[in-house]
């Protein structure tokens, strides 16, 4: 029997038992199965969230892992479910935009659309295909199942427009994206996106009415209350508190309208 590494990632939350039964229905084919609880935390109904949370984690996973995401506000009507094999992984999920980064960065990316029955739980509920399609699917890959046999290869996969920020002459336009676990403001622009800028310049940082003027390398380097900006683990530009919440000192809240950021370059 097979080990694979299945990650899961949905927005069902932890309250209910929906990610339990996904779950068992993996290790009821694949007993031998590592299941790795990516996230369940994903913003309800929010497609992008989950999409930027998957293409920011699966890469830390090794060779053959097999990725379930499940943010599915169409679950039941006409979208389509699929699986991709993008280099060495594979992406099981509905064909709504979830998958569209990591399909997007792969010009070889196989994409297929799921039908083939067989490899599903059936009676296939409407409203629940994270446990019919996507966690048997997910559990058929990881004991050897040939994605090939579980549909056709499809075009035209649904699409999510671009996050990347936006350059203007010396001015970087981003934007926040979202709020971690610790308050720390996080952005969409990369670090990547800083490489073009002169390298003999000084970033000045705007969120709302707040500037910073220089780039920290840890949590700790700012003065105690003090708002600082860093690149965080994914490479993305962030706004953080020594020792509080940089959420609430700058009254940002996700569940209402997320404010632009912007990143000037300053000649010397």
């Amino acid at each position: 029997m097979s080990h694979g590494i299945i990650t899961l990632l949905t927005d069902f939350g932890l309250e209910d038992p929906y990610a339990g039964i996904m779950k068992g229905v993996i290790l009821g084919l694949n007993p031998g199965a590592s299941i790795v609880d990516l996230t369940h935390q994903i913003k309800r109904g929010d497609i992008a969230h989950g999409a930027r949370v998957l293409q920011q984690s699966c890469s830390f996973f090794p060779s053959g892992a097999i990725h379930v995401a499940v943010v599915d506000p169409g679950v039941g009507t006409g979208r389509r479910p699929m699986v991709v094999k993008s280099g060495n992984h594979f992406f099981v999920g509905p064909d709504n935009g979830l998958i569209w980064p990591i399909i997007k960065a792969d010009p070889q990316a196989l994409v297929i659309h799921l039908t083939n029955e067989t490899f599903f739980q059936l009676p296939v509920s409407r409203t629940f295909h994270g446990r019919d399609i996507f966690a048997p699917v997910a559990a058929h890959l990881s004991t050897g199942g040939d994605p090939l046999q579980m549909g056709k290869p499809m075009e035209n996969p649904v699409s999510i427009p671009d996050d990347s920020p936006v350059r203007e002459g010396n001015t970087l336009l981003g934007r926040v994206t979202g709020i971690d676990h610790f308050g720390n403001v996080i952005t969409n622009i990369h670090r990547e996106d800083l490489v073009p800028f002169p390298g003999s310049g000084q970033m000045v940082i705007r969120v709302l009415k707040e500037k910073i003027e220089t780039v920290s390398k840890t949590y700790a380097d700012g003065e105690m209350g003090e708002l600082i900006a860093l690149l965080g683990s994914t490479g993305h530009l962030e706004i953080a508190v020594n020792s509080d919440r940089a959420d609430r000192l700058l009254n940002i809240d996700e569940s209402q309208s997320l404010p632009g950021v912007t990143v000037d370059w300053v000649e010397p």
